[in-house]
């Protein structure tokens, strides 16, 4: 492992496996990348709030602002959760958009950030309800070059 990709998760869970691919990073002199992901949805909520604190102040503010804001939100977290660790990392912030899915978006940020191991989150479901519902988690495993460890709840 050289670069691996974990994707931000704001629970305990999510700061498990972000320990936990830390400690991991660090013990092969790895490199951590650290994906903040915003769905579509949350991206239009927080897109209203920020155009509303705009208009107020009779200014705007593109979506690299925005963007910026998420990503030195998840290295304030990253930062808290990693403590003492010493392992080389840096965030990955993205959005999901309308027509694509979350796992779409971790590939495409694996793909372009030549990561090795991939390590996510997910939820544990019957068969049909990954038929129905579907799994990112999943989607990962199922699509991703490469070894990918997933905490399932």
């Amino acid at each position: 492992m050289e670069d691996a990709l974990v994707v931000l998760e704001t629970d305990d869970k999510g700061h498990e496996l972000l320990t936990d691919a830390a400690e991991l990073a660090a013990g092969v002199d790895a490199t951590l990348h650290v994906l903040s992901l915003l769905t579509h949805e949350e991206f239009e909520e927080k897109r209203e709030a920020l155009d509303a604190m705009a208009e107020e102040e009779h200014t705007s503010y593109d979506d690299s602002v925005f963007m910026d804001n998420v990503r030195q939100d998840a290295q304030e977290v990253t930062t808290e959760v990693l403590g003492d660790i010493d392992v080389q990392w840096n965030v990955i912030a993205g959005r999901v958009g309308q027509a694509e899915s979350e796992a779409d978006r971790i590939l495409e940020a694996a793909a372009s950030n030549d990561i090795d191991h991939v390590f996510i989150t997910g939820t544990q479901r019957s068969p049909t309800g990954k038929a129905v519902f579907g799994d990112r988690a999943q989607a990962v495993m199922l699509n991703f070059d490469g070894p990918v460890t997933a905490l399932l709840s």
